[in-house]
C-alpha cells in the first residue's frame, strides 16, 4: 500500500526549498553588503562635504574678525553667512577669540549677537566633528568646528560652528534597502515557482520508480519503468527495469527452498542455524536466537564461529573435517551462563560439494548444573568423611594392637574417636537439614515475636559462655540495637541456629580480645541485622562462595575447629526460607560484616485491642 507523503515531507518541496533559500540567503548578504557599503559611502561623503564647506568658509571671516567690533562688522559676518548657507545646514554659528557670538544662523533673535557662547563644543575653539541627536528634533545632526585663524595664519581668532542634517541621509539609505528588500521579495515569489517546476520534472521519474519497487514487492514484475532521458534519473529506470526481471526469474526457485526450509525449521525444537560454504550464517530459527539471546537480522551474514565464540579454538576448516559434539558456554543476561550441546553437519550436494554447514543446539545447562553439584557433593561429601574416619581407624588401630592397656594413652585415643564420631553426626545432620530444606519438606513453625529480644537472649548466651570460661578466647560483644520494638513473624529456634552460627564464625576468626558488633535497626519494612569481627577477613575471590556447601575460605583452621562448612549454606538456606536475604562484605585483614534482612510490619498497638 503506497503511503501518501506530505508535500512538507516531499522531495520536492525539499528540492524548491534548498533552491529558494540559497537564492535567498545570496541575495540577502549581497543586499547586506550593498546596503551597509553605500550607507558607508554615503554618509562619508556627507561629512567630507560637510567638513570642506567648513573649512572654505572658514577663512572669510578672518578678516571681520581681526578688526575692531562694529555694527559693520557684525553685518558683513552676517552677510557671509547667509550668503553661505546651503540647505543641509541647519546651524551655523560665527564666535571670536573671546567666545562672544558675532553671527547665527538661523537668527531667530537678534539679541543673540554680541552675547557669551553657550555651545561647550566651540569653548576650545579647536577642531571637532561628532554625529550627534538634536535635542529639539531628535534627529540626527552632524557637527563641525573649524578654528578661524589669523590672515597670517599664526593665530586662532574665532571658531566657525555648523550644523548639519545627516538624518536625511539615513532616509535615504532606508528608503534603498525598502527597494532592495521588496525586489528579493518578488524575486522569491518568482523562483518558487520556477523551484516547483523544476523539483517536480526530478521528482515524477522517482515517485514512478517507487510505485515500481512497491510492485516488486507485491510479486508483481508486470509493469516497467518509462524512461524519460539518458541522465542519471533514465539509467536509474533501466536498472530497475533489469531488477524486476532478474527477480521474476529467480522468485519461483526461491520461494520453493524458503518454503520447504520454513517446513524444517518451524518443526524444529532445538535451535538450528545453516550456513553456506564460507560459514556465513544464512538461516535461524526462533530457537536458536532465543539460545543465542540474538536477533536474526542482527546476525545474518555473520560467522558461525563469531556468533558461538568459538573462532579461538576452531577454525571452518576443522568443523567441516570433524563436525563432532561440543558443550559451548554462553553468557545470557537473564539466565547467566547457558551450556548449549552442539552438534555439527555438513550440507553436501550430490556432486559431493559442500555447500554449508548446520549446527544444532540443544540447552543443557540444567543437566550440566546438576551433574556437576552431584559430583561436588559427592565429592566434597566423600573428602569431609574420609578425613575423620581415617583419623578414627588409626586410633582403633592402636587402642587393638594393645594401647587400651596404656591408662594415659587410652582415654586420649577414645575422646579423639568420640570427638571425629560427633563431628560425623553433625555433618550427617547437617546435610539432613538441607536435604529436607531442599525438598522443602522442613515446615517452619511460625510465631509472632519480639526480634530485639530474640537477639538479646543469644547474645546474653554468649556473654554467659566468655564469663564461665577461664581459659578461653576472650571477646567483647557490643549490641547496637534501635530503640523501637521490632516484631516479625519468624521460626525462633531456626533464627536463633542462625544467629548462633554467624557468631560462632565471628569468634572462630576473631583475635583474642576482639570486639564483636551486633547492629539492629529497621529499613523499608525490612529487619536488618548485621555482625561485624575484627577478625581475619574474607579475600574478595572467595565472598560470593561462602555460603556454598562445604566451602571453607581456611579449610585448615575450620577443621581444626570442628566446622562442617554446612553452617552458612543452612544459614542462607533458613534465611531464604523466611523471604529475607544475606550477604557478606568484607575485607581481608580487617574483618567481615554479615548482613540479613528479614521482611515485618510496623508494630501497631491496635493489634492487640
Amino acid at each position: 500500500m503506497k503511503k501518501k507523503v506530505r508535500f512538507f515531507q516531499s522531495v520536492n518541496f525539499k528540492i524548491a526549498l534548498a533552491f529558494i533559500l540559497i537564492l535567498l540567503i545570496s541575495i540577502e548578504i549581497i543586499g547586506a553588503y550593498f546596503i551597509r557599503g553605500l550607507e558607508r559611502s554615503t554618509i562619508k561623503n556627507f561629512t567630507d562635504n560637510m567638513k570642506d564647506q567648513a573649512a572654505a568658509l572658514a577663512p572669510s571671516f578672518a578678516n571681520e574678525l581681526g578688526q575692531k567690533e562694529t555694527d559693520e562688522t557684525y553685518d558683513n559676518i552676517q552677510r557671509i553667512i547667509e550668503n553661505s548657507r546651503s540647505t543641509d545646514v541647519v546651524e551655523i554659528r560665527v564666535v571670536d577669540a573671546n567666545g562672544i557670538i558675532m553671527g547665527a544662523s538661523p537668527l531667530t533673535d537678534n539679541t543673540l549677537i554680541g552675547k557669551k557662547n553657550d555651545y561647550q563644543d566651540i569653548n576650545d575653539l579647536s577642531y571637532l566633528t561628532k554625529t550627534a541627536y538634536d535635542e529639539d528634533t531628535n534627529r540626527r545632526v552632524f557637527i563641525v568646528v573649524q578654528p578661524i585663524l589669523s590672515t597670517t595664519g599664526d593665530t586662532v581668532v574665532g571658531a566657525l560652528f555648523m550644523k548639519s542634517d545627516i538624518e536625511k541621509q539615513y532616509s535615504e539609505i532606508r528608503d534603498t534597502a525598502f527597494i532592495f528588500v521588496t525586489a528579493s521579495l518578488l524575486a522569491a515569489a518568482i523562483s518558487i515557482v520556477v523551484a516547483v517546476l523544476v523539483a517536480r520534472s526530478i521528482t515524477q521519474p522517482i515517485g514512478e520508480m517507487q510505485e515500481q519497487a512497491m510492485r516488486i514487492a507485491r510479486g508483481d514484475y508486470s509493469r516497467r519503468v518509462t524512461v524519460y532521458g539518458k541522465d542519471e534519473l533514465g539509467q536509474l529506470a533501466e536498472t530497475f527495469n533489469q531488477l524486476g526481471e532478474r527477480i521474476e526469474e529467480t522468485q519461483d526457485a526461491m520461494e520453493s527452498e524458503r518454503n520447504r526450509l520454513d517446513s524444517v525449521l518451524s518443526h524444529m525444537t532445538d535451535g538450528v542455524i545453516a550456513t553456506d560454504r564460507r560459514g556465513k550464517v544464512t538461516s535461524i530459527n526462533e530457537m536458536a536466537m532465543t539460545l543465542l539471546n540474538v536477533k536474526g537480522e542482527e546476525v545474518i551474514g555473520e560467522s558461525i564461529l563469531e556468533l558461538l565464540g568459538i573462532e579461538e579454538d576452531y577454525t571452518l576448516r576443522k568443523l567441516l573435517e570433524k563436525p563432532d559434539e561440543m558443550l559451548i558456554h554462553r553468557e545470557n543476561p537473564y539466565r547467566g551462563t547457558v551450556i548449549l550441546r552442539t552438534d555439527f553437519a555438513m550440507i553436501r550436494r550430490e556432486s559431493g560439494f559442500i555447500s554449508g554447514l548446520v549446527a544444532v543446539m540443544h540447552d543443557v545447562t540444567e543437566q550440566e548444573k546438576t551433574e556437576q553439584e552431584r559430583r561436588e557433593f559427592v565429592s566434597n561429601v566423600s573428602h569431609e568423611l574420609r578425613t575423620p574416619l581415617t583419623s578414627m581407624r588409626s586410633y582403633i588401630e592402636a587402642l587393638s594392637e594393645g594401647a587400651w592397656k596404656d591408662e594415659e594413652i587410652a582415654p586420649n585415643f577414645l575422646k579423639v574417636t568420640l570427638d571425629e564420631t560427633d563431628r560425623m553426626i553433625r555433618m550427617i545432620n547437617d546435610l539432613l537439614d538441607l536435604s529436607r530444606m531442599d525438598s522443602q519438606q522442613s515446615n517452619l513453625q511460625l510465631e509472632y515475636i519480639n526480634i530485639n529480644e530474640l537477639v538479646s537472649f543469644v547474645l546474653d548466651r554468649f556473654d554467659m559462655i566468655m564469663n564461665n570460661e577461664e581459659k578461653g578466647k576472650k571477646y567483647r560483644i557490643r549490641r547496637d540495637f534501635t530503640q523501637r520494638e521490632l516484631w516479625a513473624e519468624v521460626d525462633p529456634d531456626k533464627i536463633i541456629q542462625v544467629i548462633d552460627n554467624i557468631m560462632n564464625n565471628a569468634i572462630k576468626y576473631s583475635p583474642d580480645g576482639g570486639t564483636i558488633t551486633m547492629h539492629l535497626s529497621e529499613t523499608h519494612n525490612n529487619i536488618l541485622l548485621s555482625i561485624t569481627d575484627q577478625g581475619l577477613g574474607i579475600p574478595k575471590k572467595d565472598l560470593q562462595k561462602v555460603f556454598d556447601r562445604f566451602y571453607r575460605v581456611d579449610k585448615a583452621r575450620a577443621r581444626k575447629q570442628g566446622g562442617t562448612g554446612l553452617g552458612l549454606a543452612i544459614t542462607k538456606e533458613v534465611i531464604k526460607a523466611h523471604g529475607g536475604t544475606i550477604w557478606v562484605e568484607s575485607q581481608e585483614g580487617r574483618g567481615s560484616t554479615f548482613y540479613i534482612t528479614l521482611p515485618y510490619e510496623p508494630y501497631e498497638e491496635d493489634w492487640w485491642e
